[in-house]
């Protein structure tokens, strides 16, 4: 299929709104997912790591019982991108997310700047959550007894004698395996995966809130109000699934009428099991003592309730495997719709015929995401995955925006409110949580733009199907050349 682009051309040209829902149909994925379940992917890929780990760590490293603010602060700049994502989900429902709104709102080269970023960012998370995991696994095992070598139990750096972390790479290579078997049945596991995660989270503010000690909350504010917006930064990914959750668009049954009310319920069912979570996990244990990697499971054993602990740790690990999953769909998703758009080598967008998902990338992030995850601390990766979206969150931000005055005749199934207002806290809040984060964060966000600047102006450019001498329109035309003999003389006479 041809393209023409819209404005000046070169790495500024934008891909026609109008074209967008022509090339889903013919974009090899299948539409399997109802309202439900899309509102199961993107809970899924809001609550995991953020409660079950980075809570944790946040409250004894960097905000103390303010990490409750922190999540607040990120829940507020998220709502704000939400509304965004929302509005762009009922106009095109495309794989792709952040990176296909920046292309056809901004131009090639901002979309390619998103999900180029986007490609390491959801990796990262993915490395991020199995980590995550792991620190449950390794809690679990000890408390039924088995010691496992120091070297296989973490990164080196984390702790004497290790050296990979063996169960986080294990659960990367493992997620790839669920998702190339079809988003049919990797939606059914996250369906019921997610069920038992909001029950687990409902158990633990139960349970807990008979053992909060008030004396805990004191002082509040132990590391100042600068360390609750670095939490606040930390904790940022944590609270931002449905930018996953929207890559999936083209796998929904209603992507216009569904996509808009499942990003809004998600974060919405979140913000409120994340606020009621962390104010028992604070209220339990004073913040010195609380466990960095397994923080609720150690809280409720050091009130004596060791078998709700176990229960919690199993509950944990079954949990946040749907962010992997959710995540590590995310970043296959953006990668086959780059690789379509031509952004990326073409290899990249071929579709299992039976499963119809793109499983050459999918295996390739889940190795990568190993790797990741089995040498590289978790806050190290922690703060990488968050300067990435956060910048994906202006773009769209900036893009709705900029779409309600260029183009205000599209049918939108969903209209944020307060525009411009909303949208503008969207892009302000975002940059205000980057500039908290650490220097070597942006030395290795850079590093990977450099990459970036080279594969997009070397192949990228040249490649797209926007550009008129692209290679890949020969190809194009010489398969339907192909087809068209295949299938006899056109009808009636006519060429």
């Amino acid at each position: 299929m041809s393209r023409r682009s819209t404005g000046p051309d070169g790495i500024f040209r934008r891909k026609p709104i109008d074209q967008i829902d022509d090339e889903t149909d013919s974009g090899g994925l299948k539409r399997e997912l109802g309202l439900w379940q899309l509102t199961a992917i993107g809970v899924g890929g809001i609550i995991g790591a953020g409660i079950f780990t980075l809570a944790g760590e946040v409250a004894h490293q960097t905000a103390g019982p303010a990490v409750l603010i922190s999540f607040l602060i990120a829940g507020i700049a998220s709502a704000a991108a939400a509304l965004s994502y929302a509005e762009f989900a009922g106009m095109i429902p495309k794989a792709g997310s952040a990176y296909t709104y920046g292309y056809a709102v901004l131009g090639e080269f901002v979309g390619w700047f998103i999900g180029w970023d986007l490609l390491l960012e959801y990796i990262a998370i993915v490395a991020v959550v199995a980590i995550g995991i792991s620190g449950y696994i390794g809690f679990l095992v000890t408390q039924l007894g088995v010691h496992l070598p120091d070297w296989m139990l973490g990164a080196a750096g984390t702790g004497p004698g290790r050296v990979v972390d063996v169960f986080a790479v294990l659960l990367c290579l493992l997620t790839a395996f669920v998702l190339t078997r079809g988003i049919r049945s990797a939606a059914r596991f996250e369906f019921v995966a997610v069920g038992i995660k909001v029950l687990i989270v409902v158990l633990i503010v139960a349970l807990g809130v008979f053992h909060i000690n008030s004396a805990n909350y004191h002082p509040y504010f132990p590391f100042g109000f600068g360390g609750v917006m670095t939490g606040a930064a930390t904790v940022f990914f944590a609270v931002f699934g449905y930018d996953a959750m929207s890559t999936a668009a083209e796998e929904s049954k209603d992507a216009r009428k569904h996509m808009p009310k499942a990003i809004l319920l998600s974060l919405g069912i979140a913000m409120i099991l994340y606020v009621l979570a962390t104010l028992v996990l604070t209220g339990m244990q004073n913040f010195k003592d609380i466990d960095p990697k397994s923080g609720f499971a150690t809280a409720f054993a050091s009130v004596g309730l060791d078998g709700a602990a176990n229960i919690i740790a199993i509950g944990a690990i079954i949990g946040i495997i749907t962010v992997l999953l959710t995540f590590m769909l995310g970043v296959t998703r953006v990668w086959f719709s780059m690789s379509r758009d031509g952004l990326l080598p073409e290899w990249f967008a071929k579709t299992s015929p039976k499963r119809h998902v793109p499983t050459r990338v999918t295996w390739i992030a889940g190795i990568a995401a190993a790797i990741l995850a089995g040498i590289v601390p978790i806050s190290t990766v922690a703060e990488l995955t968050n300067i990435g979206i956060l910048l994906a969150f202006v773009v769209v931000c900036a893009s709705v925006i900029v779409l309600r005055y260029r183009r205000p005749d599209i049918p939108r199934n969903f209209r944020l409110p307060l525009m411009p207002v909303v949208p503008a806290i969207g892009v302000i809040a975002s940059l205000w949580l980057i500039s908290y984060l650490h220097w070597e964060t942006w030395v290795r966000f850079a590093v990977w733009f450099v990459l970036g600047l080279i594969v997009y102006f070397a192949y990228s450019k040249r490649h797209s199907l926007l550009s008129p001498n692209s290679p890949r329109h020969d190809s194009s035309s010489s398969a339907r050349s192909a087809g068209e003999a295949a299938d006899g003389p056109p009808e009636h006479g006519v060429s």
